[in-house]
């Protein structure tokens, strides 16, 4: 991953992440047939350790693209 850090006097003052990254899903609950029709979502905890709600369709082990700006599941990487 390629960060941004503005840097004075030889000390690091800010980091700029991308706008998006692509995590692995570690650990949530299973997924059932038909969840995409309710709109629901469930937790779900991501290979850093961050947990953040996924749509319930989603199942351990699927990368999704995540806003890092706000936190939150944009869409499933294929």
């Amino acid at each position: 991953m390629t960060v941004k850090i503005l840097v004075y006097e030889h000390r690091p003052i800010d980091v700029e992440l991308p706008n998006f990254i692509e995590l692995k899903v570690s650990d949530t609950e299973p997924g059932f047939r038909g969840d995409t029709a309710t709109g629901g979502t469930k937790l779900a905890t991501l290979e850093t350790g961050a947990t953040i709600k996924v749509p319930l369709y989603l199942e351990t082990g699927t990368v999704i693209r995540i806003d890092t700006r706000t936190r939150e599941y944009v869409e499933r990487v294929r």
